[in-house]
């Protein structure tokens, strides 16, 4: 396995468990993982037509359900970096024109040369240190129609004091020290340092998950 760009991160997967990692998520989130990711992309509001980012795609899990609503019209960039992953999301999209892989790391500058409807960031962001995931929020930013629609879906900002101990100590056990950070923040606030504005939110799974959406100024 290549060595991990940050060492305390738990999204940099080993290949084995990249290899099983929609079954993993299921487990963890006591078989709830993907009953509440096909409600997520429900409340996504996906239109027909949409030109898609999805950064950190992974599996291609999120891809093949937004998919199903985009219509013939609309368009899902996947960007990853594990070759595991992008094994697998060509694996399950290879044969769908409208649906195309990025091999690209999501935490340093880089330009698609192309504006998107709607950008995707699925459990992700949480795992990098704050000052890393600023520059993924620029790159969504930067790839976004102005009026764009930017979609984070990963853990609430949760009080851990507030868990019940086994829910504390599953979160504990299977999440890096970024997480914790992370959902220690206001990210409302933060977004709009970044020229977001018109939030919305969604919870799933006793709420300790959520989709925050929030929409780039229109110039």
């Amino acid at each position: 396995m290549p060595q991990k760009l940050y060492t305390d991160s738990k999204i940099e997967l080993t290949p084995a468990i990249a290899r099983h990692y929609d079954l993993i998520m299921n487990s963890i989130s006591f078989g709830k993982y993907s009953h509440f990711i096909h409600r997520a992309v429900r409340d996504m509001n996906i239109r027909h037509g949409d030109q898609i980012l999805d950064l950190g795609c992974g599996t291609g899990k999120n891809a093949a359900l937004m998919s199903e609503r985009m219509g013939a019209n609309g368009s899902i960039t996947g960007v990853d970096l594990s070759p595991e992953m992008e094994k697998q999301f060509l694996a399950r999209h290879g044969g769908d024109q409208r649906i195309t892989f990025s091999k690209q790391r999501i935490d340093i500058p880089f330009d698609l040369g192309k504006k998107y409807d709607k950008v995707l960031i699925s459990f992700v962001i949480h795992g990098f240190p704050h000052e890393v995931r600023e520059q993924i929020l620029k790159n969504a930013y930067q790839h976004l129609k102005p009026g764009g629609k930017l979609m984070i879906l990963d853990f609430a900002e949760i009080n851990m004091e507030e868990m019940p101990w086994h829910h504390r100590f599953i979160f504990r056990t299977v999440e890096c020290v970024y997480a914790f950070d992370y959902i220690e923040r206001d990210w409302k606030s933060i977004l709009k340092e970044y020229g977001f504005t018109d939030f919305g939110e969604s919870f799933y799974f006793r709420n300790y998950a959520r989709l925050l959406t929030a929409f780039k100024k229109k110039e």
